[in-house]
């Protein structure tokens, strides 16, 4: 392997090689996209549709996916099943690219061997009920990890959250591929559709990889 296959700084290294161990595992080649769909049933997550989640009123069934719908992207629930799998529910007011990386990320909290976080969704009512999306979002260019206003009662480990976010970018958008893309002039979102993911999340990579610098160059 020879310097150019990770980042420079030891903590993108680690997420690297993290990232490429489960790019290794899926059977993906060096070049090609990752499907977290296909992932999920190795980390025993069961991606079930918004529509199926039981307990919310209409009212905060509207709130989460109108006004509040920026505001979360997805998380796992923290009780696992009983046959050990655990539900994740994905924001259906998102594009499916932003989807693939919320569930990455949910992937690689698992494989890192994170403890689960809790969430209560609040109601309009005094009632709280146990939530099924305990990640949630905001700008995925920085992370998706911001709770919702119908959000409380909270665990949230940032380091853990970080490093799966990290990790699960670097399993959809690999530093090496990124690097030959960027030196080959590949724009933003040409880079994007090759590997299924959105432009936010391209800037991402190649911004905390270090590569911002050579990718404006070579669009100049």
């Amino acid at each position: 392997m020879n310097h150019f296959c990770l980042p420079p700084t030891e903590k993108r290294k680690q997420n690297e090689l993290r990232a490429l161990a489960l790019r290794d595992f899926a059977g993906v080649r060096e070049h090609d996209p990752l499907d977290p769909f296909a992932l999920a049933r190795f980390a025993r997550l069961m991606v079930v549709d918004f529509d199926q989640v039981k307990g919310l009123s209409p009212e905060s069934r509207a709130h989460l996916l109108g006004p509040a719908a920026e505001e979360w992207s997805g998380g796992a629930c923290s009780r696992p099943l009983p046959n050990g799998w655990r539900i994740v529910i994905l924001n259906p007011a998102h594009g499916i690219h932003r989807n693939r990386a919320t569930l990455m990320e949910e992937i690689s909290h698992v494989f890192l061997g994170h403890k689960p976080n809790r969430l209560a969704i609040v109601d309009r009512n005094p009632t709280v009920r146990e939530g099924a999306t305990n990640r949630l979002g905001g700008n995925p260019t920085v992370r998706e990890g911001a709770t919702t206003h119908a959000a409380a009662a909270r665990d949230y480990n940032k380091l853990d959250e970080e490093a799966a976010y990290a990790v699960g970018a670097a399993a959809l958008v690999p530093y090496q591929s990124l690097r030959q893309l960027v030196f080959e002039r590949c724009t933003v979102d040409q880079i994007a559709r090759k590997f299924r993911v959105s432009r936010q999340l391209v800037e991402y990579r190649i911004k905390v990889t270090h590569l911002w610098a050579d990718y404006k160059r070579a669009s100049a």
